[in-house]
């Protein structure tokens, strides 16, 4: 394609790219497994930190989505066969100790917001030559707030709906808005394409994996395992690390669905918040508990968020009687005292995560037996990555492959 051509050729918005299911599936790898993003309000989720935190197996559904934007993206572009979905280095090493890709999962909370630029707008970002942003979720049925805006041309305006992508050049020619989100969660995939070899993802996520659980032989259940608790403490101020203001995002997802959580009677009186996210737990709902251990707050999360995902279609389902027990006055005692571990402003957590939406959010369409079969069908996803990666790796992908026993 002439450059000229090229410079017609600015953005293109896909409709309905992406299925609902496909949506859904990200959504839940994105709630269940992210930390506080680079900017106020924002959570991300990458892909070295899925690896980091034993959770490499959620790559996979995202594998074949990466694939397909690409080849869209070097049609529309004319650049076939000359693309790499962007790597770079960390861009605040003291926050993340891993490699940093350039496939990035978003979710825009209350007060989140950017202002006009674009997407290369600084030195270590020029390898960026185009730019993807699917969507997740819906405008005003799930957040209000959140329109995309470019500076000029046409289309002026995005309005997300869930399964739209929208591609454009990285450049000044695409210098671009986010509206402030005023309530919801605004959940995005964002990723960045380079013409440059060197910024290639695959070589560096292919090296990541083949010291991951992919490599056996034999699949395993895959626990997964909470990174530094400075990553998932969200605070007014996000410069600070200062635990005495703000919440643990983690806690918080678990809390606005109506969980609480139950640690062992030694930790009744644990106050430091590392540690208590690494112990075991379980899981109550009002005056009820779910007589289930889960190895930490991660695994407790995963399998919540899977329920999110997949409650509609348990009813029909049941593998099992859940074991539901009464809580006790002292154990009530535990709950409430350890809470003050895990959040110091309620307030801000009920604002942050204002108008969440889930199937499983109200009480009165929530039951333990639909839960536990949900624990049940956890474990089958996470246990079979390699028969799943298989499935999803697509014959045109010969640079993404995961590594042989």
């Amino acid at each position: 394609m002439g450059e000229a051509e090229e410079g017609r050729r600015r953005r293109l918005i896909l409709h309905n790219f992406l299925s609902l299911q496909e949506c859904k599936e990200l959504e839940f790898i994105h709630k269940s497994n992210c930390t506080v993003g680079y900017r106020p309000n924002v959570f991300s989720t990458t892909l070295s930190h899925l690896i980091a935190t034993n959770s490499a197996h959620l790559i996979i559904p995202f594998v074949p989505v990466r694939e397909r934007l690409k080849e869209k993206v070097e049609e529309f572009f004319g650049c076939q066969f000359e693309l790499f979905v962007e790597f770079t280095a960390p861009e605040h090493a003291g926050m993340i100790s891993h490699l940093s890709f350039r496939s990035l999962f978003l979710s825009w909370s209350r007060g989140a917001s950017i202002g006009w630029h674009s997407d290369d707008n600084r030195p270590y970002l020029k390898q960026r030559h185009f730019a993807a942003v699917c969507y997740l979720n819906n405008y005003v049925d799930d957040f209000k707030g959140g329109l995309f805006h470019f500076q000029d041309g046409d289309p002026e305006t995005i309005v997300p709906s869930c399964g739209d992508v929208v591609i454009y050049t990285a450049d000044s020619r695409n210098t671009h808005s986010v509206d402030e989100i005023t309530d919801g969660e605004r959940l995005t995939l964002a990723l960045w394409f380079s013409r440059d070899a060197t910024y290639d993802e695959d070589a560096k996520l292919i090296s990541l994996l083949s010291q991951s659980l992919l490599h056996d032989n034999v699949p395993k259940l895959c626990l997964p395992m909470p990174a530094s608790s400075n990553m998932y403490w969200f605070s007014p101020d996000q410069a600070s690390s200062d635990h005495q203001l703000g919440f643990d995002i983690c806690w918080a997802r678990l809390h606005v669905l109506g969980y609480d959580l139950l640690f062992r009677q030694d930790k009744s009186h644990c106050s430091n918040i590392a540690e208590l996210l690494m112990e075991p737990l379980r899981l109550a709902r009002g005056d009820e508990l779910f007589d289930h251990e889960f190895i930490n707050i991660l695994h407790a999360l995963q399998v919540v968020q899977f329920h999110c995902w997949k409650a509609p279609g348990l009813e029909s389902v049941k593998l099992e009687t859940s074991k539901v027990v009464r809580l006790s006055q002292s154990q009530r005692e535990i709950i409430l005292h350890l809470k003050s571990s895990f959040v110091k402003d309620l307030h801000l957590l009920e604002s942050v995560f204002s108008n969440v939406a889930c199937a499983e959010s109200s009480q009165n369409s929530f039951n333990w037996a639909d839960f536990s079969v949900a624990v049940t069908l956890w474990e089958d996803y996470s246990r079979k990555p390699r028969r799943r990666g298989q499935g999803h790796v697509p014959p045109s992908a010969p640079t993404f492959k995961f590594p042989s026993p």
